[in-house]
């Protein structure tokens, strides 16, 4: 029998080749498997993920992320397919922000998911390697980058320094705000967690207000 899911490596990014003849949910328990058994092998990064073998819906591709979450170090900062273009502009955005907290510039980075009304505070730019909930927040007194979707709640700018702001893979916040601008969504929002296409933003003070752009490497080296 066929393995159900092959696992290719690649920089930046893994490739997951996926048997369209099995059952999705042998494909989950064989991909736990091997993530686990290769854990160190793998190591700890934020990678891309491409997907090919078989069409995945969004509930798959959500499951399949959260199994490579819980049986590895890895995290995943896009899934590359549905929009190359956005992608690969997300993709040069994280490795200039890398190169420029690696560089000297006072920064973090965090791996987990923010929930149950957690709050993580810190006076450094801090990247987010994971979601941040409903009800939960982060507070920077530089700049917030999240590698996963905004559901809750982000503080940037708290030292008053010009130019803060706050970028996500998705972004649908409960509230933002940046220095002494403030940003509250007047329409509900779309079900958190659920991603049905891949809108990295980055939100700045521009007149006055908060405004959200268009994340791309361009863009984040202006500021």
């Amino acid at each position: 029998m066929k393995d159900a899911v092959l696992i290719k490596s690649y920089p930046r990014g893994i490739l997951l080749h996926l048997n369209a003849e099995v059952d999705f949910g042998v494909i989950l328990e064989e991909l736990a498997r091997k993530l686990s058994e290769a854990r160190d092998f793998f190591g700890t990064a934020c990678m891309a993920l491409s997907i090919d073998g078989r069409e995945v819906d969004n509930a798959e591709e959500i499951a399949i992320a959260d199994t490579i979450h819980q049986n590895s170090n890895l995290s995943i900062a896009c899934i590359v397919g549905r929009d190359e273009s956005v992608n690969r502009n997300f993709i040069k955005a994280l490795a200039h922000m890398e190169r420029k907290l690696s560089g000297g510039e006072d920064g973090q980075f965090y791996k987990g998911t923010l929930k149950n009304n957690e709050v993580i505070e810190t006076e450094y730019s801090i990247i987010i390697l994971g979601d941040v909930y409903p009800g939960s927040a982060v507070i920077s007194a530089r700049n917030v980058i999240i590698l996963g979707g905004l559901y809750g709640e982000a503080y940037a700018g708290g030292n008053g320094m010009d130019g803060a702001f706050v970028a996500a893979l998705e972004m649908e916040p409960e509230r933002i705000k940046i220095g002494d601008f403030k940003y509250k969504p007047g329409t509900k929002q779309s079900k958190w967690g659920i991603r049905p296409k891949i809108q990295p933003k980055i939100a700045h003070v521009k007149n006055d207000r908060i405004i959200f752009e268009p994340f791309t490497k361009d863009l984040l080296s202006s500021f």
